[in-house]
């Protein structure tokens, strides 16, 4: 006997046994207590039922099923996102939105039992029905994990990510364990996996294995999201509790066993009780370790004589630069730090031509590529990403480490409030012992998007001498950019009233006529591009609203890059994407092959890896490959596929943290009041200071003001700053 409908609810699962009891409603709004052992069913599926027919002594007419099969997703919507998701050769979302037009909810018994019938579909002949149906054969087994995890908001491409990983036993894995989701897959939060647990696994609301994957996702994503590398207890329950919705007592005890199992470490912080993932505190701690141990470079053949090179680089150094040039070229560990137009480059030039002139070569480094090729271009000497630099292998890791070390005497490192803690802990594991460290960079600028906040811990702490550069020199006088980046930083009022300098400021008060006024000077910018002005890059400080970083990428792709002409587009989730488009990298992906060829003799290079914050442009659209191809601003050129295609963003306008370490001819602000977390000094500190040529402001008066009145820094919890201030106290005694 068979018995078909929709599922309406789970009233019972038990997760030991997958035993389940759950209401079905047929298609004549007959409902029936359906029970057995169904541990994938979930709520929002049709399926059919096989079994039969019992009556119970107490809850009376029930469905015994021995087995079960689902023929259809919960929605016409489902069905359409999984055609068109690139899974099935030879239909994309138009084609999925004509053929579901057709048939409805019988679309998936077309494919199954009458495929021939795809054939009344327009598009759709003998040649390209064989290869849908080849294709869509192929594809069976991902089609029910995808239709299994749709209802909880599981996209195509995370499913098929969930299949390379887990293979054929997909939805047993989850059924174990549906919390693994989230270390394995980007893009699946807890959200979403807590929804597969309850709804599909059957786990209770209580349960340790709940309760213990909410504190670990409360650390990741303190991490992740702010930055922190651990979290004191109080904190760390109370976030928990919220995310869990269960009493912070419950999760006490579940805390205690994770830090006896080792799960989650326990250290204190000053007077902190410190929760932490472990593999961040052992990072903290060896990056401590590597400084208090860390001797300076050898004194040998070092330059002594400073005159001589101010001679011959007709450079005179300020009481401040020279303090800095002294620290480097007698081989001390330093760190200089000062805003822009206060000589950090001149300080680099003068070391390393002064280095180099008595045979020691120093090796520079910043943590981006594009941060890289400013460096290369201000001082004349080849310039890494500390990514190339230590020989980042997808399949290794970083292949140079403490078995394998550099080969250098001096390593100087630029843009280090950008270097997270990963990174840092990457660099020491390979420095060798005696290489003299170089630190370089802006401590005013916003923190890494990356968790820690090494940069200022060390300045902090005072394990290394720090020289602070505050003298603006006469050429950089003379840019208000540079002037008024200043005067934000140390709570002035920016200079406002200029209309023919390179800071301007357009007064609108309604965020239309900002956001319209923002459109029409880009539009402006674009079109006469062609005569040396580069298209403005605009910065904003949020993603969401009319004035965030989403809704003003549509606006401005519709009208910088419309849909005319022959240009393909791929769509995904709310995005689409077309050939031409600007777009930024989002996330590390190392795996990425690209090749780069040189202008000057059409030579290739090739290599792996794409980095967070990399821009470049969609050069081409291949919907049979389902490909991408990038050209990045550095001319490297990165083939993806569409399953990879939610690791670009269109970058027309980007988030304020993700602009760190860039430099654009010309950056647009629109400028707005809003919460005070996210109008900060440093903000729009960081913002001015990303602009080469010109910046222009567009929008409220007021807010500018409110934003350099506003000095409030969000905490970061590390640890590194306090392990290093202690050691000191207890050395000095």
């Amino acid at each position: 006997m068979e018995f078909e409908g929709v599922i309406t609810s789970i009233i019972y699962r038990n997760a030991e046994n997958g035993y389940t009891v759950l209401s079905c409603e047929n298609s004549d709004r007959y409902t029936l207590t359906v029970c057995g052992s169904l541990p994938l069913c979930s709520v929002g599926e049709q399926a059919v039922f096989t079994g039969e027919l019992k009556t119970h002594s107490r809850y009376g007419e029930q469905f015994a099923a021995t087995s079960y099969e689902r023929i259809a997703p919960s929605t016409l919507r489902s069905i359409e996102a999984y055609l068109g998701s690139g899974a099935i050769r030879g239909i994309g979302p138009s084609l999925a939105r004509t053929i579901v037009e057709t048939f409805g909810m019988d679309t998936l018994r077309v494919f199954d039992n009458t495929p021939n019938r795809l054939l009344e579909v327009n598009g759709i002949g003998k040649i390209k029905l064989q290869s849908i149906m080849d294709s869509y054969t192929e594809n069976k087994l991902m089609r029910e994990i995808f239709l299994a995890l749709e209802p909880f908001g599981v996209t195509m491409n995370q499913a098929y990510k969930l299949y390379k990983i887990y293979g054929d036993g997909c939805l047993a894995r989850l059924e174990e364990n549906p919390y693994q989701m989230i270390d394995d897959v980007d893009g699946i939060g807890f959200a979403t996996a807590d929804k597969i647990a309850q709804n599909v696994a059957g786990f209770e609301h209580d349960s340790i294995s709940r309760l213990q994957a909410g504190v670990k996702y409360a650390l990741e994503s303190s991490a992740s999201e702010f930055g922190h590398t651990f979290l004191p207890r109080e904190k760390l329950l109370i976030k928990t509790s919220e995310l869990l919705s269960v009493m912070p007592e419950l999760i006490d005890d579940a805390l205690d066993w994770m830090i006896d199992s080792g799960d989650v470490a326990f250290k204190m912080v000053g007077e902190l009780d410190g929760i932490f993932l472990p593999y961040l505190q052992k990072m903290e701690e060896s990056i401590a370790n590597k400084l208090i141990g860390k001797g300076n470079g050898s004194s040998q053949s070092r330059p002594k004589d400073i005159n001589k090179y101010e001679q011959e680089l007709h450079m005179n150094l300020s009481t401040e630069q020279r303090e800095a040039v002294l620290c480097a070229l007698e081989g001390q560990n330093v760190v200089i730090t000062g805003g822009p137009g206060t000589g950090k480059t001149t300080i680099i030039q003068f070391v390393i031509h002064a280095l180099s002139d008595c045979g020691i070569e120093a090796v520079l480094a910043a943590p981006t590529g594009r941060a890289a090729k400013r460096m290369q271009e201000t001082t004349g000497q080849d310039s890494f990403t500390l990514h190339r630099l230590l020989e980042y292998n997808p399949n290794e890791g970083f292949v140079r480490n403490r078995d394998y070390p550099l080969e250098l005497d001096v390593l100087i490192i630029d843009e280090m409030s950008m270097v997270d803690l990963h990174l840092m802990y990457a660099v020491f594991q390979a420095l060798p012992a005696k290489a003299q460290l170089i630190l370089i960079g802006d401590c005013d600028q916003l923190p890494p998007v990356g968790c820690g906040d090494v940069f200022r811990d060390i300045i902090v702490s005072g394990i290394l001498p720090v020289v602070s550069l505050t003298e603006i020199f006469r050429q950089a006088q003379r840019s208000m950019i540079i002037t008024n980046a200043h005067r934000i930083n140390h709570g002035q009022m920016p200079i406002l009233d200029g209309l023919l300098t390179d800071f301007v400021f357009e007064p609108f008060q309604s965020h239309d006529e900002i956001l319209n006024r923002v459109i029409s000077f880009c539009v402006a910018q674009n079109s006469t591009s062609q005569h040396g002005m580069l298209a403005p890059q605009v910065l904003v400080p949020m993603k969401k609203g009319d004035l965030g970083v989403y809704n003003i990428n549509r606006r401005l792709q519709a009208v910088l890059n419309p849909p005319y002409g022959n240009k393909r587009e791929h769509a995904f989730g709310n995005n689409v994407m077309r050939e031409g488009d600007k777009v930024m990298q989002i996330k590390n992906d190392y795996k990425v092959e690209w090749k780069r060829y040189s202008s000057d003799d059409g030579s290739m290079s090739e290599g792996q890896g794409v980095y967070n914050g990399d821009m470049g442009t969609i050069y081409r659209i291949d919907n049979d490959l389902k490909t991408l191809t990038i050209v990045f601003d550095d001319e490297r050129i990165a083939t993806y596929d569409f399953s990879q295609a939610d690791e670009l963003d269109l970058a027309y306008c980007i988030s304020i943290h993700k602009s760190q370490g860039s430099e654009y001819d010309t950056v647009v602000l629109p400028v707005v009041s809003g919460p005070p977390i996210i109008q900060t000094r440093n903000l729009l500190y960081t913002a001015v200071t990303r602009a080469k040529r010109m910046v222009v402001c567009i929008g409220q008066e007021q807010a500018i003001a409110s934003m350099v009145k506003n000095n409030q820094r969000r905490r970061r919890y590390t640890s590194l700053a306090v392990m290093l201030k202690n050691y000191i106290e207890i050395t000095n005694g």
